[in-house]
């Protein structure tokens, strides 16, 4: 048995060594296939022009990318067979050599025919191309770290790239700052031709936009590459924020924040000793002109409370409210928008953007728009006024102030809801004090043996007797319905609607007394039981 064993496990290393080989034989027709293809597309390429040139440049990224994914497979894997992919990742990092060769004769190719054929074409084509050095520049920095940990020397090599990369940052830094600066041009040119602006103007701002883009996209790929590499990118952070704005973690450090700091510092610095008074007077005169808009609007607000006070229109004390508010607000917008031109803010612009931004918020705030379309119907058609009690929306409450979206309510216990108009609006709305006089409906209860026109006359002066009972209408009192245990009256004198529970409350208590004073009993509901005793069968 134990002579057996080392030939089994001989047997053992001779299959795995033999699916190893399998698996490699695979692997390596698969990868030579590819560059194949790769090394035919590129000898065929000086000797094709138009479509063809771009299909070849097509199909060598295609392939190119394909065969690196590859090697990122067998590099990610657990024991990558780093001397079976070594003269590969060489040859790649021979191949980025030769495209950056072959992109920088295109470079020169297309500054060498501005003028010629026009330089929009030749800046989409430079657009093009950064797009593609992205991409190339991504994946060289891949195949340098695969290429140390296989063992090859890539010291000079890395060296170079980052020569380039430090090159091409110096480039695309310049480049967005130009772009930048053309198109704040070109949108200044927009704004001054306002409604007679050209087509051409139009698509200049498009093209100068996307150049910015582009430029700024593959500036911010450099400097992730060159930070990889240890590299300072400070200033290059920078001009990205100074172009977009966006603060990122890598932006926060101490090298960016002290160089934009210094920066606006001195800005600042300049701004103040050259227009220090010039801008001084301007907030003066700002803050002047809300002063003097804010003292309009009140004396507005006077005088348009006294118009709707005394208006023939009988407006009611939410429409009053409502005018008297709005006509403030107003007033100190127009003096608003006015200060804001003396700081030298374009108002044509500012307000269109404004109606751009109404519209956006209006699309975002559908409820709330719904509820001020239900406080100016409730506004305009009046279903109750302030101090009204109320029953609406699920709410029973007084009616304390409205604004164009919520109406607040407090109810008779002293609680204060705020309920949103629409939800009033589209409920019903019973005005419980609207009217000047209200009904009190009372039932009263007597027994079957007490005298029925006694009752009815003790009823009578009862009601009659209270003071706050109107005498017009005049009270009803008459027998109602014969119950099961009781003969019921209906009770239903009249009142102001504010002494609605006074006259509720005292007459059921003066009920009480005078119908036990008189004898006449207050029946409950009550059953007979009878009980009959058989005799038991035997």
């Amino acid at each position: 048995m134990h002579k057996l064993l080392p030939k089994f496990l001989l047997i053992i290393l001779c299959l795995c060594s033999f699916a190893s080989a399998a698996e490699n034989t695979e692997l390596t027709n698969n990868l030579n296939k590819i560059q194949s293809l790769i090394d035919s597309d590129v000898k065929a390429l000086p000797h094709t022009k138009g479509e063809i040139k771009n299909f070849l440049e097509y199909r060598i990224g295609r392939n190119a990318a394909l065969l690196q994914e590859t090697l990122k497979e067998q590099m990610d894997g657990a024991n990558p067979d780093l001397a079976f992919l070594k003269p590969y990742i060489a040859k790649q990092l021979a191949f980025t050599d030769s495209v950056e060769a072959y992109f920088a004769k295109q470079k020169t190719t297309l500054m060498s025919e501005v003028g010629a054929d026009g330089d929009r074409k030749i800046m989409l084509g430079l657009m093009q191309i950064q797009r593609e050095q992205d991409k190339l520049f991504t994946s060289e920095q891949e195949l340098l770290v695969w290429g140390k940990a296989a063992g090859i020397d890539v010291e000079a090599k890395t060296t170079e790239f980052i020569s380039a990369l430090t090159s091409r940052a110096d480039d695309l830094n310049s480049f967005v700052y130009y772009n930048q600066e053309r198109l704040s041009q070109a949108v200044a040119d927009v704004q001054i031709a306002g409604a007679d602006v050209s087509a051409e103007q139009k698509a200049l701002v498009v093209e100068l936009k996307e150049r910015l883009d582009q430029s700024s996209s593959s500036l911010s790929t450099t400097i992730a590459i060159l930070d990889s590499l240890g590299q300072n990118t400070a200033l290059y952070k920078q001009t990205l924020f100074s172009v977009s704005g966006d603060i990122t973690q890598d932006v926060l450090n101490f090298d960016v924040a002290s160089s934009l700091l210094t920066e606006w510092l001195t800005i600042a610095k300049t701004q103040a000793m050259e227009n220090g008074a010039g801008i001084m007077f301007k907030l003066i005169v700002f803050c002047l002109i809300l002063f003097l808009f804010s003292l309009i609007g009140k004396v507005a607000k006077r005088v348009v409370q006294t118009a709707v006070s005394n208006s023939k229109l009988k407006f009611s004390m939410l429409l009053q409210d409502f005018f008297i508010s709005l006509s403030g607000k107003v007033v100190f917008a127009l003096g608003l928008l006015i200060a804001l031109s003396q700081l030298g803010f374009e108002l044509a612009p500012l307000l269109a953007g404004f109606g751009i931004a109404g519209v956006i918020i209006g699309f975002a705030l559908q409820d709330t728009l719904s509820n001020f379309a239900s406080g100016m119907m409730i506004l305009v058609y009046r279903p109750f006024d302030v101090g009204d009690l109320i029953n609406a929306g699920g709410v029973t409450g007084r009616v304390s102030h409205m604004s164009l979206v919520s109406t607040t309510i407090k109810t008779l216990d002293n609680q204060r809801l705020i309920v949103p108009n629409n939800k009033i609006w589209g409920d019903t709305i019973n005005n419980i004090t609207v009217e000047h006089q209200r009904r009190v409906d009372m039932t009263f209860g007597i027994g079957y043996a007490d005298n029925i026109e006694h009752a009815e006359q003790v009823l009578r002066d009862i009601v009659m007797a209270h003071p706050l009972v109107l005498k017009d209408p005049e009270p009803t009192i008459k027998l109602h319905t014969l119950g099961e245990s009781s003969v019921d009256f209906i009770v239903r004198p009249w009142a102001k609607p504010e002494d609605y529970w006074d006259v509720y409350w005292d007459i059921t208590r003066t009920v009480k007394m005078r119908f036990d004073a008189e004898g006449i009993s207050i029946p409950f509901p009550q059953r007979d039981v009878h009980i009959y005793q058989t005799a038991l069968e035997k």
